[in-house]
């Protein structure tokens, strides 16, 4: 694997100098600071890049190059975003970029009910919990029909929840949800949240999985010429929030990607943790059979706690079978004889991170942790296996 770790750009409080010395070779990154349809130009990319080289890293792998609402909706601007997807891939292409990751999540990426969980040990983790998604579906956002996407039990819990929070922590839950993660490009307020849930009212998970579909069709052709394969990064959490469809969520969603899509540069970022938080996902098992399509590895852990709701554990920890999934990388690479991207995702924020204003799931501390522990889990299946073939 080539150890990367994700850095956010120019005002990342993590500098690229901390970075190196955590032992990656190559930071995977984006130009954050241009909104959702906006062409990557070749100068500013080479700019970027530069900077990066000056710190003595490598950056082959975007993450992300978004998609625009109206591409996923299949709004009246399509072809411009479109056109200018393919455009900004083909300067990609032009400054050495390989890997472009990208996700095809509805409003929303990546979403959290709590950004600072306290662990036994102190450290501050990342957690989702359903019904926490209620309180704020049915009571705060009070989005039409929400109370039948829970089941009773929920609809009481959640009633007697909202009932014992202040306004404080009302408002505290509405933030985390909705107002924008590290590397996303939105951030609603709640009447902003519901207006733009109107533009999904006629968009079911057969028009989503058909739009990126007809996405795919589009910008492959592209990608395929400038050099680049484009990695889906999957749902997370992987099931329907919000009303909102998810159609990459399971190995069987990724496996109709590839087979209506054939295109060499449709590819798959492996994200264990957004696989992981649905327990019928066979984490070993999809980098075994999807490997050829693997493109980039997301590596971190999530602990199930009941009902939708999770966690994020120590690297090595939780429910992702690591050692097993890292195996399987370790042959993938082995039989392919290519070193594959591989990022710690998250970590939790500990020691002297503690004090310090971070991005939630992005301090140094926890992911350096994370990185040494997969690299040298690595290097040992790797010295097992050779040992092992020397016996032979």
């Amino acid at each position: 694997m080539t150890p990367t770790m994700r850095w956010f750009g120019p005002n990342d409080p993590v500098p690229l100098a901390h970075i190196r010395q955590a032992g990656a070779s190559e930071v995977v990154t984006a130009l954050h600071e241009l909104p959702n349809g906006a062409i990557w130009e070749v100068d500013r990319i080479a700019a970027r890049k530069a900077m990066i080289a000056d710190a003595g890293l490598g950056w082959t792998v975007v993450e992300s190059l978004p998609v625009h609402e109206e591409i996923k909706t299949r709004g009246p601007g399509w072809e411009r975003w479109i056109d200018a997807y393919r455009r900004s891939l083909a300067n990609l292409g032009a400054n050495g970029i390989t890997t472009v990751t990208y996700n095809f999540m509805p409003l929303l990426d990546w979403t959290r009910t709590d950004l600072a969980w306290r662990l036994p040990d102190g450290a501050r983790a990342l957690r989702f919990e359903w019904e926490a998604v209620a309180v704020y579906d049915i009571h705060i956002l009070q989005r039409a029909g929400a109370a039948d996407d829970y089941t009773p039990a929920m609809q009481q819990r959640a009633a007697q929840r909202f009932a014992t929070m202040d306004d404080a922590a009302r408002y505290r839950l509405e933030r985390t949800i909705i107002a924008g993660l590290p590397g996303s490009e939105e951030s609603f307020s709640s009447p902003e949240f519901l207006q733009a849930l109107a533009t999904y009212r006629d968009v079911d998970a057969d028009r989503l999985r058909a739009n990126q579909i007809e996405f795919l069709e589009a910008v492959c052709p592209a990608a395929e010429a400038a050099g680049i394969r484009l990695v889906v990064h999957p749902d997370d959490p992987p099931f329907p929030i919000f009303g909102l469809p998810r159609v990459v969520s399971t190995e069987a969603d990724v496996a109709t990607l590839f087979t209506r899509v054939p295109s060499r540069a449709n590819g798959l970022c492996f994200c264990t943790g957004s696989f992981g938080a649905r327990a019928d996902n066979d984490l070993p098992g999809m980098v075994r059979r999807l490997g050829g399509r693997i493109g980039f590895l997301h590596l971190r852990a999530v602990a199930h706690e009941g009902e939708r709701t999770f966690h994020e554990a120590a690297h090595l920890g939780g429910d992702a079978q690591m050692a097993a999934v890292v195996a399987e990388v370790v042959a993938l690479s082995t039989r392919e004889q290519r070193a594959i991207p591989m990022r710690p995702d998250h970590g939790h924020q500990m020691a002297d991170d503690l004090e310090k204003v971070t991005n939630p799931g992005y301090s140094l501390i926890g992911r350096l942790r994370g990185l040494a522990e997969l690299r040298g889990l690595e290097h040992g299946l790797i010295h097992a296996r050779q040992m092992t073939e020397a016996q032979a």
